[in-house]
């Protein structure tokens, strides 16, 4: 039922914008790509709830735009300021399990598409600095198991926001100096709300930590595109 009402919502909101602003029908794809993203990464008790969602995900990207760029991943702007606004929503990255296909899949398809894209760097440089200050602080600090952090690998979320929603070039700096650094910032951030807000909603679980992260260093890449220039990024080259 909620995955059939926000894809409902995100191609309706879409279609709305589409008709009275760009002609673009192509950009359909776009919202049905986001209504997905919505339906693994949040949970709420009421179906109103997914609708705020997704009317706030396709929204942001006609409203929230700064020299023709998404100042927010939509997604996750929509997922966040849901969560913050309605009280009836949490971000549930443990619904995908720890499959190992799975984990496959998706690591596989973003592969593909960061290769298109050319957003391949800022996904390493946010794994490598989240995972290495995890692995820091809990194998060499704490001295937990290493089993306990190749657990924490096996979140198919981590892998999904990595590959997918960190890497949105439409989104994130057009400079690839500027990328390294902002997802380097990320990284930072996720890690140290995972470990310090552990007992707040923003870190209960580790994997949510880079959603929130993402969300409040998003406003940062208009500033970064102003310092470091670079190409802006179009799916019709």
């Amino acid at each position: 039922m909620r995955v059939n009402v926000v894809i409902l919502t995100c191609l309706a909101v879409q279609a709305c914008w589409i008709q009275f602003k760009t002609k673009d029908w192509t950009g359909l794809k776009s919202a049905l790509v986001s209504a997905m993203s919505i339906c693994l990464m949040l949970q709420a008790n009421s179906i109103w709830t997914f609708v705020i969602a997704g009317a706030l995900s396709i929204g942001s990207k006609f409203f929230l735009k700064w020299n023709g760029k998404h100042i927010f991943n939509p997604t996750n702007f929509g997922i966040c300021l849901t969560v913050m606004l309605t009280g009836d929503a949490w971000i549930s990255p443990g619904q995908w399990g720890s499959d190992a296909m799975l984990l496959f899949a998706v690591g596989l398809a973003g592969l593909v598409v960061l290769l298109r894209v050319k957003r391949l760097d800022t996904a390493i440089a946010f794994l490598l600095t989240f995972l290495s200050l995890m692995f820091a602080r809990n194998i060499l600090f704490l001295g937990w198991p290493v089993d306990f952090f190749f657990h924490q690998l096996n979140a198919g979320s981590l892998l999904l926001f990595s590959f997918f929603m960190i890497t949105d070039p439409v989104q994130t700096p057009v400079s690839q100096k500027a990328r390294l650094i902002w997802a380097v910032a990320v990284g930072v951030l996720a890690y140290y709300m995972s470990t310090k807000w552990w007992w707040s909603s923003l870190g209960s679980f580790y994997s949510a930590a880079p959603i929130w992260a993402l969300f409040f260093l998003s406003p940062l890449v208009p500033v970064l595109d102003r310092l470091m220039k670079g190409e802006k990024f179009s799916w019709n080259k």
